[in-house]
């Protein structure tokens, strides 16, 4: 901490013409204040969600079902990734823990559908990735 706190004095004393203690607290203070904002149990849930999507199988669920902009069966589903049923289960269980999809009974049939939350993230996702595509393509063509 004694390192970072001598660079934040440096980077203020550049920043202000001249760095007093005083200053280097109140940065502190502040610095302390925003970090206490985020809240543990709120970046704790957003990791969570993160962690969903930071599989291929769990992304392409996601995004097929946001694609659909409908319910689609778990068979279906099964159809779109190539893995076993248990992993497909495993998934969409994941998934719907990190409030990314909502599932619901239908009969004998599993029937899902993508969360707002996920249709939001996949937005920015796109977004964010469309400038950048290798062939300079925009995804939205």
């Amino acid at each position: 901490m004694a390192q970072a706190t001598e660079r934040l004095r440096r980077y203020l004393d550049d920043e202000l013409g001249e760095c007093r203690s005083e200053d280097v607290e109140r940065r502190l203070d502040e610095l302390g204040t925003l970090e206490a904002a985020l809240g543990t149990e709120q970046v704790e849930a957003e990791l969570d969600v993160l962690s969903a999507l930071a599989n291929e199988t769990r992304y392409r669920l996601v995004r097929v079902l946001v694609a659909a902009r409908e319910e689609l069966c778990v068979c279906e589903l099964h159809a779109v990734v190539d893995v076993t049923e248990s992993g497909l289960s495993h998934a969409l269980s994941k998934l719907v823990d990190a409030g990314l999809v909502d599932g619901r009974k239908d009969g004998r049939w599993k029937k899902y559908r993508a969360t707002n939350r996920a249709v939001a993230l996949v937005t920015v996702l796109e977004g964010s990735v469309s400038d950048e595509l290798p062939d300079g393509s925009d995804s939205h063509e």
